[in-house]
């Protein structure tokens, strides 16, 4: 089995991705801008005014992945992130351990300074992006997801169901949300609110 580079490299893990241009099923024609092929993802190390505010959303998902269903929580995390000041790219991948890390290490090696999933989180049979995620953490950071689920539990306590991760690999901040636009509405302002933080941190900033 290839591992995650040589998927990117081979462009095998993007191969059930839509095509810009393309609209999944049922999308907006304005949302095709968000459904990239892995490979596409920008090289942020050295070409943004301030890499320290880019991120890469990626959606898990087999129904959006094959056009069939319309992704509306990417989309919705990427305007969050943009009206935060972020710059973003948005990435649909399957519900596969290769792909979603291959998408995962394709954003890293780009340079962004936040990568935030939604999808696959929960305890169906392919809900493997914990799995996925989990081992490419250099240094897990609990606090987040655990604060994640904690923000919606009194609302809706299927929240502490989701299994989602989150921590640093190399200096890029990784985090899972679950695949509802509802966690993603809530979930990004907690992670908007350390973000910035960690990109300072990693870099050598203040602690204060």
């Amino acid at each position: 089995m290839l591992n995650p580079r040589e998927l990117i490299r081979s462009g095998l893990a993007g191969s059930a991705l839509t095509s810009p241009g393309t609209p999944p099923l049922g999308a907006a024609p304005h949302l095709t801008r968000l459904v990239l092929p892995l490979r596409t993802v920008r090289d942020y190390s050295g070409g943004m005014e301030n890499p320290d505010r880019s991120a890469t959303m990626i959606t898990v998902s087999d129904r959006s992945a094959e056009g069939t269903r319309e992704d509306l929580s990417g989309p919705l995390g990427t305007r969050l992130l943009e009206e935060a000041g972020w710059e973003v790219e948005g990435v649909v991948v399957p519900d596969d351990r290769d792909a979603i890390a291959g998408a995962i290490l394709a954003a890293v090696d780009a340079g962004v300074a936040l990568v935030v999933t939604t999808g696959g989180t929960g305890l169906g049979p392919r809900d493997v992006t914990p799995e996925a995620t989990g081992p490419l953490l250099d240094r897990p950071i609990p606090g987040i997801a655990e604060r994640l689920r904690a923000v919606v539990a009194d609302r809706l306590p299927a929240s502490t169901l989701s299994r989602g991760v989150a921590g640093l690999r190399g200096r890029t901040l990784v985090v899972n949300l679950a695949g509802s636009p509802g966690a993603v509405q809530d979930g990004m302002p907690v992670i908007l609110s350390v973000a910035a933080h960690v990109a300072d941190q990693v870099r050598g900033g203040d602690h204060t």
